[in-house]
């Protein structure tokens, strides 16, 4: 059935409701996509069977009026998760060949909700990188090309660049991906959907493959704010498993998603105004405003003073603590394993993770063991723990003047594979509007614009108070009705 693929969660779970199509016909029609996409690398492996499976249940569920929310909906879901029986690797060789004995918690509540799996998506091994480039199993190539004619491939983003590129290019209505410092906002934007990081705790860690503890957060990536509100409402939820879990009921976002947002105070952060960003950031963040003062919210300026130093920050913390989660391969209880002959155990470590890590886990693995070591835990570890909590505070100082943050999502559009990927610094500096909200660990969503000269999506983000998805949601939905973007990629994959 054509057209199937063009429609998002909300169609799809509507249109199963009301019989207008079967779940089967569209995990048939997106399984063909996926095939018909491989182009792109924005799979690392692919479930029809899965996918297939789901959708007759649903068919089934139907026929019984026990349909469940998201019944007949297919997804991608991102390498990070675990994924019960099927090959889950972090986008690393060290976890090549893994296949979990187990289901992570958000993927298990989305199987629960009624979804199936189109497969598992690539992404920057151990969700590392801004450009989908350190996956061990290639690059993912954005669907989008410039409008000059020029026909490099470009990224679309990381790490959860896999995630993106399959909504963008309808290999999938939705997707999970993962944010530690923007790898949810900043691929949304590259590639022209929506993504949302919640608050942190509001879904379970419990099964995700770990980075960066106190910052990793997962959440959904689809078409529109109304399907990001759908599948967040799936993937959240206490775990008792996950120490760091929020124990507090769901909230209804679907139900309650409104584009009323008369008298709210939006504020801009003077600080988020950087040197050497281009032109067409700050006129697409212009038209933000202007299109937040015409819903009738109020336009207020905010001061986050201690935004400069937020990047450096997250480059200290988030390094320290994978050089303390990925401790843990060392080839001897799974994955990758490298035996030099006549080795002993500190030779099979040193091979095994030689052989099984890329350059930039190896780099942030060396300066995260060095900022926590003996003789500089204070001078970095400790001092960025501290300006984190400034970070916070600067927040919670904004908030007693305004409701939400508008900035841009990224410092730019998306850029050419292998342009930035000899300069980490350069890479960094994408994250340099996310990071904030990560530290603080607030909800923050990535819609989609505009274009710019060259046709490439631009997006603008949305910042809240923590626990306060709901006003993130309504005022994402209002950028989105007021600027109407509705520019697609040419699918010449």
């Amino acid at each position: 059935m054509t057209g199937l693929t063009d429609l998002g969660i909300a169609a799809i779970r509507d249109g199963v409701r009301s019989g207008d199509f079967s779940a089967r016909e569209v995990a048939q029609a997106f399984s063909a996509a996926v095939e018909k996409g491989r182009a792109l690398n924005a799979f690392t492996v692919e479930t029809p069977d899965h996918a297939l499976a789901a959708a007759d249940a649903a068919d089934a569920a139907r026929a019984a009026g026990a349909l469940k929310p998201l019944s007949g909906v297919p997804l991608g879901i991102k390498d990070l998760f675990a994924t019960r029986d099927v090959r889950t690797t972090a986008g690393s060789r060290i976890l090549e060949g893994f296949e979990p004995p187990y289901e992570s918690t958000v993927s298990g509540n989305l199987f629960a909700a009624g979804a199936g799996m189109l497969g598992k998506l690539n992404m920057d091994e151990f969700a590392m990188g801004s450009s989908n480039e350190t996956s061990a199993w290639g690059p993912v190539l954005s669907p989008w090309r410039r409008s000059d004619g020029g026909n490099a491939p470009l990224t679309p983003g990381g790490s959860s660049g896999g995630s993106a590129s399959a909504v963008a290019a309808r290999l999938a209505p939705g997707v999970t991906g993962t944010d530690t410092g923007g790898s949810i906002r900043q691929p949304a934007a590259f590639v022209g959907i929506t993504g949302i990081k919640p608050t942190y705790g509001r879904c379970s860690r419990w099964g995700m493959v770990a980075f960066a503890s106190s910052l990793d957060q997962a959440g959904p990536m689809a078409r529109d704010v109304r399907d990001c509100a759908i599948l967040l409402e799936a993937m959240a939820g206490f775990d008792p498993k996950d120490s760091t879990s929020l124990d507090l009921p769901v909230p209804r976002w679907e139900a309650s998603l409104s584009a009323d947002v008369r008298g709210k105070r939006i504020g801009i952060p003077r600080e988020y105004r950087i040197d050497g960003v281009p032109a067409e950031i700050d006129e697409v963040w212009e038209k933000g405003i202007a299109l937040m003062r015409d819903a009738g919210a109020e336009i207020v300026d905010v001061s986050l003073p201690h935004t400069r130093y937020a990047l450096p920050t997250y480059y200290i913390i988030a390094p320290a603590e994978a050089s303390s989660n990925l401790a843990r391969y060392d080839g001897v209880r799974y994955g990758l394993r490298r035996a030099p002959p006549n080795g002993n155990l500190t030779d099979m470590y040193e091979a095994t993770r030689a052989a099984g890590f890329g350059a930039e886990v190896k780099r942030r693995i060396m300066i995260g063991t060095y900022v926590l070591s003996a003789g500089f835990y204070d001078a970095y570890f400790n001092r960025a723990q501290k300006v984190r909590a400034l970070i916070a505070r600067d927040f919670e100082r904004a908030w007693e003047t305004c409701d939400l943050l508008l900035t841009p999502t990224a410092p730019s559009a998306a850029f050419a594979l292998g342009e930035k990927s000899n300069d980490p610094i350069a890479m960094y500096l994408n994250d340099v509007f996310a990071v904030p909200a990560s530290l603080a660990g607030l909800p923050a969503i990535s819609v989609p614009a505009g274009l710019n000269a060259e046709g490439l999506p631009l997006g603008l983000q949305l910042v809240g108070r923590a626990l306060d998805e709901q006003s993130v949601l309504d005022a994402g939905l209002a950028l989105e009705e007021r600027a109407g973007f509705a520019a697609r990629p040419e699918a010449w994959w």
